[in-house]
């Protein structure tokens, strides 16, 4: 996409912004459903659709992004406008990228992530836990996984729990985290997984029916 085309995007959005009687009632929090929806789209594009989809999706949750920027423009007190967020995004991907714009040596993908977390710690260096940032709105399996990652940072160790003939909805909680390890441990991740077995089943029961 040329910048003339996201210029033309970002134009539409303000010129609806400004026209459309519902567009000017949503607020950032308004948005957020559509957010969910639309980047849950986006990865059944990813996992199941046609490029023609992928494309489509990616295209609105473009606009969701556009939505936002436009709604923050027109804050009173601290405004800042779809310009903003780009420079901000090539200013963070520009530092977080020293073996690509400074002269930072990666040759492997651990190496690129030695570099990626060492800017993201600079710039995050206000934080006090690893678990900061880490947001409770991610799908629980998803979540899972990420905090365990972050568990193993500071030397917390995942559950150990025998899979089978849980006892009690608490040793179901440790079992399912166990399963999360184990996907973690072999490179799985483990609500894809589940998504692409929920995804066989609901074509198995659209069969039975």
């Amino acid at each position: 996409m040329t910048d003339d085309a996201l210029r033309q995007a970002a134009d539409t959005m303000r010129t609806v912004r400004e026209r459309c009687a519902w567009t000017r009632t949503i607020d950032h929090r308004d948005l957020v459903p559509y957010l969910v929806e639309e980047s849950a789209e986006v990865i059944d594009a990813v996992e199941s659709g046609t490029r023609a989809d992928l494309r489509e999706e990616l295209g609105d949750l473009l606009w969701q992004v556009l939505f936002h920027a436009e709604i923050a423009a027109g804050d009173p007190d601290d405004p800042f406008d779809i310009d903003d967020v780009a420079r901000g995004l090539t200013e963070k991907m520009v530092r977080r990228h020293p073996h690509v714009f400074a002269d930072a040596v990666a040759s492997t993908p651990e190496e690129v992530l030695v570099h990626w977390n060492a800017a993201k710690a600079a710039e995050k260096s206000d934080r006090t836990s690893v678990l900061d940032g880490v947001s409770d709105h991610m799908p629980s399996l998803a979540l899972a996984q990420k905090m365990m990652g972050k568990a193993e940072q500071v030397g917390v160790s995942a559950p150990h729990h025998r899979l089978a003939d849980p006892a009690s909805e608490a040793e179901l909680g440790d079992a399912l985290l166990a399963l999360v390890q184990l996907g973690r441990e072999r490179g799985w991740d483990a609500e894809r997984a589940l998504r692409e077995r929920l995804r066989a089943l609901r074509a198995d029961v659209r069969a039975a029916e």
